[in-house]
């Protein structure tokens, strides 16, 4: 009896430790890891939740958001933490905030634990959208820097400056809804550097191999505790250029992931905008070497996980169906991957939109009760990642009833000599 009471004593204490140690995912070798287990996971894209999350009449949006989402197994969001300058801002101007549209980002965090979902918070774009980088280079003319290009966000160390003081302003903001610190909230997966880093200016690669070096290592100054990605697209670099479109944006696959700071790989797919005038057909046989040959270099160069965070199709200019077969391309390729226990962790497609968003349409929206065929893609694929995340958790449980067991057997071996050694006689 008291081998087994130990056993389950031992048993509650592991799962109370795990549960204790919920949220905060982490990697192990190419795989991401929570509570323990890997965590292959089907996600999406909504950019927009900070500024439905700031005006309370239009926050429903986001709980739909999340609830349709969970409905379909999706469990990763991918969304911004940056407006810079311009209308409805989160930064005024270098170190000034809008608190009403930070609460719209808290409220954002603060439904995503309710629902369940792991959070990729982007801290800045490389378009102009929203701000971005172009923001920052004018906030620094506006200081008396003498900058000739955009590109200069990437070197100007007074840019750097602005933007480092943004990333701690995140990082450390505490979140109004949770009472939360934004680096303590496991509810956050990871933080990303830049949407889609860009430096044309100098193919080389060598000014933004240092920006995700400075910026890498100054993030995790001061938080050690979430995962942290580039934000890059998955081009290569010079070297070996033959698995890009026709471009070159100053960026490296091999050489930026390699970064020590950098937790995992992240590859953007669009061959629609990549290879336009090109057939369906041909878009797709890109895409597949694309997947295939970053899921391989993440396996066997980088040993880090890949995940495949921006893929889409627009409608605008193409069938549904096509849409679905792009949809399906990656989706096959993230599985196959996953299920050897690959570097392949996900897919995050362009973008959930819900009802009631007309003006957010952008021919790449996925509203799941408009789109029966995609939506039926999305939950296939949800599901077949929950199942092997299923499968290794019970693995683990195994082990852990087959350890409590051996420490249980010890200690009723142990407690058997002890009483050999006090019986009548010794």
């Amino acid at each position: 009896m008291r081998l087994w009471s130990t056993v389950l004593v031992v048993l509650v204490l592991v799962l109370v430790r795990a549960k204790a140690d919920d949220g905060f995912v982490s990697t192990r070798g190419q795989q991401l890891i929570l509570n323990g287990s890997p965590f292959y996971a089907n996600g999406f894209n909504a950019y927009w939740l900070m500024y439905f999350g700031s005006d309370p009449s239009q926050r429903n949006k986001v709980s739909s958001a999340f609830e349709e989402a969970v409905k379909h197994g999706l469990s990763i969001g991918r969304t911004w933490a940056f407006s810079d300058g311009g209308d409805s801002p989160l930064q005024y101007s270098p170190g000034s905030y809008n608190e009403k549209m930070f609460q719209g980002l808290d409220f954002a965090v603060s439904e995503a634990r309710k629902y369940g979902i792991k959070l990729i918070l982007s801290l800045v774009n490389n378009y102009e959208n929203m701000g971005g980088k172009k923001q920052y280079v004018e906030w620094a003319r506006n200081e008396g820097q003498s900058i000739s290009s955009d590109d200069d966000f990437f070197s100007n160390p007074v840019v750097k400056g602005l933007y480092k003081n943004h990333i701690k302003s995140i990082l450390t903001r505490i979140n109004s809804f949770t009472g939360v610190a934004y680096k303590d909230d496991p509810t956050i997966m990871a933080w990303e550097l830049m949407n889609e880093p860009r430096c044309p200016s100098d193919p080389s690669g060598n000014t933004i191999q240092a920006w995700i070096r400075e910026m890498g290592s100054y993030l995790k100054s001061i938080d050690g505790k979430h995962l942290l990605e580039a934000g890059l697209e998955g081009f290569y670099g010079q070297s070996r250029n033959q698995g890009n479109p026709n471009f070159q944006v100053g960026t490296d696959f091999i050489a930026n992931n390699q970064i020590p700071e950098i937790d995992f790989a992240t590859v953007h797919s669009y061959p629609d905008q990549w290879l336009t005038g090109s057939t369906n057909q041909n878009q797709l046989s890109f895409l597949n070497t694309w997947l295939n040959e970053h899921i391989q270099d993440a396996q066997n160069i980088l040993h880090k996980p890949v995940l495949f965070a921006e893929f889409g199709k627009s409608t605008k200019n193409s069938a549904s169906d096509q849409r679905d077969q792009l949809y399906n391309a990656v989706y096959s390729a993230v599985y196959s991957s996953a299920r050897g226990g690959g570097a392949a962790v996900g897919g995050l497609f362009w973008q959930l939109l819900v009802e009631g968003m007309d003006s957010f349409r952008d021919g790449y929206e996925v509203i799941l009760s408009e789109n029966p065929s995609t939506a039926n893609l999305i939950s296939q694929e949800s599901r077949r990642l929950i199942r092997i995340r299923k499968m290794y958790a019970r693995l683990r449980n195994i082990e852990k009833l087959k350890r409590a067991k051996e420490i249980g057997r010890a200690e009723w071996e142990e407690a058997l000599k002890g009483g050999n050694n006090n019986s009548p006689g010794n």
